[in-house]
């Protein structure tokens, strides 16, 4: 069962704590990372990209010169995809590139990216965040306290606008939430920064 120091704000030690071995402790299954993660870019594709096919394109409704004798290629229009200001021949067109995955899968490849967190030491677990105003110097100083990488993701048990709207300037810095963790952000950045109750949380969903 891994075992977790539990910091403060000030990064001092106040304590730690089993994770769950069927959560944090299973064996990093990398092939299932890897579908996870191109699935969740492919689903964030908004697919608007468009080009114009030759009868799309204005003109070029009339034979540009006879077909025979007059010593050039024979061209039927001026507007297709050889001709300067011509269509475009197997451009892309607007399309949906969201599939789905297998619910089992989603679920093995969250509890393989938290446990590859753990794994190599990139969680931070803190017993509480307690922000009471907006300012960004408190979450600055908190991260850095916590000795937490620059590109730094904190979990929180639910929404805290305090702590959202002061860590949103910081660079690197992203806030989520344990209804929103997705595997993409857990593999995106370098440190993990979750909350004692985030983690009663993340297990209580995947346990």
């Amino acid at each position: 069962m891994p075992n977790v120091a539990i910091l403060n704000m000030a990064g001092e030690n106040v304590g730690t704590m089993d994770l769950a071995d069927g959560v944090f402790g299973i064996e990093v299954n990398e092939a299932v990372l890897h579908q996870v993660v191109v699935n969740y870019l492919a689903n964030q594709r908004q697919g608007t990209q468009s080009t114009k096919t030759r009868t799309e394109v204005r003109g070029g409704g009339r034979k540009p010169w006879r077909q025979k004798g007059t010593g050039r290629a024979r061209q039927g229009s001026i507007r297709a995809p050889q001709w300067t200001g011509g269509g475009v021949a197997l451009g892309p067109k607007p399309r949906d590139y969201r599939y789905t995955l297998n619910k089992k899968v989603k679920r093995l490849a969250m509890k393989s990216a938290l446990s590859a967190k753990v794994q190599s030491g990139e969680i931070i677990v803190l017993d509480n965040i307690v922000v009471d105003e907006i300012k960004t110097k408190t979450v600055a100083d908190m991260l850095k306290n916590i000795n937490a990488a620059k590109k730094a993701l904190i979990v929180l048990p639910e929404k805290n606008d305090n702590i959202y709207l002061s860590a949103r300037n910081i660079e690197g810095v992203e806030t989520t939430f344990v209804n929103t963790l997705n595997v993409y952000s857990i593999l995106k950045y370098d440190s993990m920064v979750v909350t004692k109750d985030a983690v009663a949380k993340i297990e209580e969903v995947y346990a």
